[in-house]
């Protein structure tokens, strides 16, 4: 591979600063060493176009591979480009005429050339003076030359001269691979020696990390974003070298069809993709250089796949052991073989690999894979998933099944199941898998797949496998039971899903457990719009075919659904059924059972309000899920917690977890769907109107028949309370109609502790109170005997709004109060603010201004604390309107920090809100909001609103003693 440079420099920010920072505090001598491709070129090229602009000489030079050396040219080759640059002549030492005969495009700029001396030696050393003497003419410059290990020792012994001392003004950089060196470690030949007051060092560069390949991935292929999961397969195969990065996405842009499945069929895709022709030919270019011994060992790792020991490589290429012992030394020489820190032996990159395969004819490659089978099946314990591999490459299809299927049951066992998941559903995709015992397999990969979180590409293969006429009823009906449960679960497109559960039915009615898996699976009420009656019909039904059934792993299944089903609607009998979960003891795979249930009581749990038994269930569910390997759970508990967190109060770095969320599962969008509310309530408590807005439809609203219902109706509760605020009220009224019609036909009225409240408070608005009034019964009576503390909170401010509308303001304040008092128990900071402004908004209108003021006040400060400015604004602009104080908060500041009303003005300038806009979300004068701007810009030290950034946590005040507003 040549040194030639991406067309992007991402990731090396800190190697570009330190570089700068060297060459333009000269004398120095900074050498720039990486391998082939890592970016070497790219970042001198980068620093060096902004030397330039500092009014710096910058002279470059590469050496060349492969010709005959012409003494010192890459240093010459440099001067050359002195043209313009150069001081008048007679103000130039005469000893720089020796350059005459060696730049004649110069000859007219140099002093004339000197007699000769007649002595080789002597005529060398007044050549190395005379560039020595230019370049010093030439300061400040900065002289680079390019890949010093193909240097000619002429070179390297001119540079040393050079650097020895070196010119007052000058430096030096110089780049090259330290694998390629002459002599391992000394780039100039000889330990370099830096006259005293000569800076510089060593810029090592590494390979990109994950986050700077999807940098570069998202730079080159021009997209705002690209997926977690292909940035970590194109790291995985480009080994995060920049170079091989671009010739990758090259050739993905380049293949036709490879992009026709969105990103998450791209990460397919990049394990299909045929070599990128550069990278084709610089392979082969090295495989030309090498002798048989190491052409040998270079075929063998190729085949071999994986890096191996020295020992497997012996036994793969069939050769003397002091041929391969050879033989491996020269491809590590040649850069074609990499070592590895565990005495192993390999490829760079996958694509170098492939390249390196593709060379060796095919008999001669089956020959190899049967070798390494031989060998490999000696070891102890056996390396199943590669020996399946060889297995298939060597033509043996029986014993690729057989290790196959092994090798997927290990990683199982280990709670690898991606790994599982993937040996699999490579076995499955392949056509030539013999239809013996295909069936089998296509049952354990689907089923495993269910307990993964991927889900494209399983559910692509899912369906093509349905596609066989041949493949037997039941096994269909199987397959396609588990494909819906992975279509609801991690797709999150249940109506497709459960569709194909539906469907499933139908081809399992002789089929008692799997039949029995499905009801249990639409028993749960959180998806489709059948009522609650209907999901617990279900229920009985899977429960009487478990009777019937002698499997502990289907009554497993069932008894975690039932509980579900019952925590989910509230029945107080729920912890019981939870008490009965199967525990310690149990075979691996009920216990997954009982890590689910675990993960689905967590979620139900913040649902109701019961947030002590939400973290135990948590704990419980991570704890058997880490246990048992079964990632789906763990992540279902670590998102629930988000929203648990937001609840109870517990917003420092909120925001932040929630969008790593969001990132971390674009490929399974409903885990991600408790973050997407959260940011949303966030943005909402904040006035940031388009970003609640687009967090809350994101839940799933934009198709609610595949939304997860509860999270739906706490979604659509935000978006009426964002219209209200926006004053939109007719748009409010559509959002009531069409949540609460969906909350009707469920029958599940628990879920409506954050839409009930919001629904009467918007009828009310718009002089509805008789549906408001009805809307209050219906809940009161869908609530009864459930056992929720949100609901009998969204009782109770439902009733104290109708009472205010009625003039009932006494009763009002007494329900108000009563409510506040069970969010301070449960505990729901949040909750209690919001009760206490509307208790507050009965105590004016029953002209108690006291307590008004008091309570008001309080509930500013609790908004204030959680971060809520929006709404702790609301509250100051009532307490302005009743002709109380307003103070806001002061702690102990450092100088030009920010106050809190400036923090909250600052952070909606960063979100690029207009004064205006600003005015309305903290209920302020624009020209209030314009002197804080002011004072923000200040603060910062910027010059305009534009280079305000988010505050985030870091601008977030401590709270003391209350100062006037």
């Amino acid at each position: 591979m040549t040194g030639a440079a991406p067309a992007l420099l991402v990731g090396r920010d800190a190697e570009l600063r330190g570089l700068l920072l060297a060459v333009t505090r000269p004398p120095a001598v900074v050498m720039v060493e990486g391998e082939a491709g890592i970016g070497k070129s790219r970042l001198v090229s980068t620093a060096v176009n902004r030397l330039r602009r500092s009014r710096r000489t910058v002279l470059t030079g590469r050496c060349r591979q492969g010709r005959t050396p012409f003494p010192y040219g890459p240093v010459l080759d440099a001067l050359r480009q002195t043209a313009g640059a150069l001081p008048a002549r007679e103000r130039l030492s005469p000893v720089i005429g020796a350059l005459s005969g060696h730049l004649p495009e110069l000859a007219g700029d140099l002093p004339i050339a000197p007699p000769a001396l007649g002595d080789p030696r002597a005529e060398r050393h007044r050549l190395f003076r005379a560039a020595h003497a230019l370049l010093s003419a030439l300061a400040p410059a900065v002289l680079v030359v390019e890949d010093l290990h193909w240097a000619d020792e002429g070179t390297r012994d001119l540079l040393r001269f050079l650097s020895d001392p070196m010119p007052t003004g000058l430096a030096l950089v110089l780049t090259y691979r330290r694998h390629e060196l002459p002599v391992a470690g000394l780039p100039l030949g000889h330990a370099l020696r830096r006259s005293p007051g000569t800076s510089g060092g060593v810029v090592a560069l590494g390979p990109l990390t994950a986050e700077g390949v999807r940098e570069l991935a998202r730079a080159l292929l021009g997209r705002e974003e690209v997926s977690p999961a292909f940035a970590a397969k194109l790291l995985e195969r480009t080994a995060g070298i920049p170079l091989v990065v671009e010739e990758v996405l090259d050739t993905l842009r380049a293949t036709p069809g490879e992009d026709s499945e969105g990103e998450d069929g791209e990460v397919d895709a990049l394990d299909r993709l045929p070599v990128p022709p550069f990278l084709r030919e610089v392979t082969a270019d090295l495989l030309a250089g090498l002798s048989p011994a190491g052409l040998a060992v270079t075929h063998a790792a190729a085949v071999l796949h994986v890096p191996a020991e020295e020992t497997l490589l012996a036994e793969v290429c069939a050769r003397p052991e002091p041929d391969v012992a050879r033989g491996l030394r020269e491809a590590l020489a040649a850069g074609v073989l990499r070592e590895y820190d565990d005495g192993r032996y390999g490829f760079r990159h996958a694509p170098a690999r492939q390249a390196a395969y593709e060379t060796i004819p095919g008999p001669d490659r089956r020959a190899a894979h049967t070798r390494a089978l031989t060998a490999l099946a000696q070891a102890v314990p056996m390396p199943l998933a590669e020996l399946s591999f060889h297995a298939r490459h060597a033509g043996d299809l029986d014993a690729w099944q057989r290790y196959g299927s092994a090798a997927a049951d290990r990683a199982a066992e280990l709670g690898d199941i991606p790994g599982a998941i993937e040996t699999l559903g490579g076995m499955l995709a392949d056509p030539r898998l013999p239809r013996t015992g295909r069936s089998d397999l296509m049952l354990r990969f689907s089923g495993l797949a269910i307990g993964g979180v991927s889900h494209g590409r399983v559910t692509r293969l899912l369906r093509r496998l349905l596609a066989d006429p041949q493949l037997p009823r039941s096994v269909r009906g199987e397959v396609r039971l588990n494909l819906g449960v992975l279509t609801c679960n991690q797709a999150g497109a249940a109506a497709a899903g459960r569709q194909e559960v539906l469907s499933a039915l139908a081809d399992l009615d002789d089929q008692p457990v799997p039949l029995a898996r499905g009801l249990a699976l639409l028993a749960v009420p959180y998806w489709g719009d059948e009522p609650l009656a209907r999901h617990v019909e279900w229920m009985d039904r899977a429960e009487r075919l478990v009777k019937a059934c002698d499997s502990p792993e289907l009554t497993a299944t069932v008894q975690a659904n039932k509980v579900t089903l019952a925590m989910s609607v509230g029945d107080p009998g729920a912890f019981a059924l939870a008490e009965r979960l199967p525990g310690p003891g149990e075979p691996t795979v009920i216990r997954r059972q009982t890590a689910r249930a675990y993960a689905n009581l967590c979620d139900a749990a913040t649902s109701l309000g019961r947030y002590a038994d939400a973290e135990r269930f948590a704990r419980e569910g991570t704890r058997i899920a880490e246990e048992t390997g079964a990632p789906y759970p763990s992540y279902l508990v670590e998102v629930t917690s988000v929203r648990l967190d937001w609840l109870t109060g517990r917003w420092e770095g909120l925001r932040e977890r929630a969008l790593a969320i969001v990132e971390r599962t674009s490929e399974a969008p409903l885990i991600a769907v408790d973050a997407r509310l959260v940011l949303g309530l966030l943005a909402l408590a904040t006035g940031e109107w388009e970003e609640a807005r687009e967090h809350l439809y994101a839940t799933g609203l934009r198709d609610p028949d595949s939304g997860f219902q509860p999270l739906l109706a706490t979604a659509s509760a935000g978006l009426i309370d964002l219209y209200l605020a926006r004053e939109a009220l007719d748009t409010a009224l559509t959002e009531v109609e069409e949540a609460v019609a969906r909350l009707r036909r469920k029958g599940v009225w628990v879920w409506g502790d954050r839409l009930v409240p919001s629904a009467v408070t918007a009828l009310l608005s718009a002089g509805r109170r008789e549906d408001a009034s009805a809307l209050t019964a219906d809940f009161a009576e869908g609530v009864e005997n459930r056992d929720s503390p949100a609901a009998r909170v969204a009782l109770l401010l439902a009733r104290g709004a109708l009472a205010h509308a009625e003039g009932g303001y006494g009763t009002a304040v007494d329900l108000l109060s009563r409510a506040r008092a069970v969010l301070e128990a449960m505990p729901q900071p949040y909750g209690v603010a919001r009760a206490m402004e509307e208790e507050a908004r009965s105590l004016i209108a029953l002209g108690d201004r006291p307590a008004a003021t008091r309570t008001l006040t309080d509930a500013a400060g609790r908004f204030t604390e959680l971060g809520a400015a929006h709404d702790a604004a609301r509250c100051r602009r009532t307490l302005r309107t009743i002709g109380a104080g307003v103070l806001l908060p002061r702690g102990r500041r450092r100088q030009n920090a920010l106050s809190q009303r400036e923090s909250e003005v600052a952070r909606l300038v960063a979100l690029g809100r207009t004064n205006g806009e600003i005015a309305e979300v903290l209920f302020l004068s624009p020209r209030t909001v314009e002197t804080h701007v002011a004072k923000v810009l200040r603060k910062l030290g910027v010059r305009s609103r534009t280079e305000v950034v988010l505050p985030g946590e870091s601008l977030r005040q401590g709270h003391g003693e209350p100062r006037p507003e």
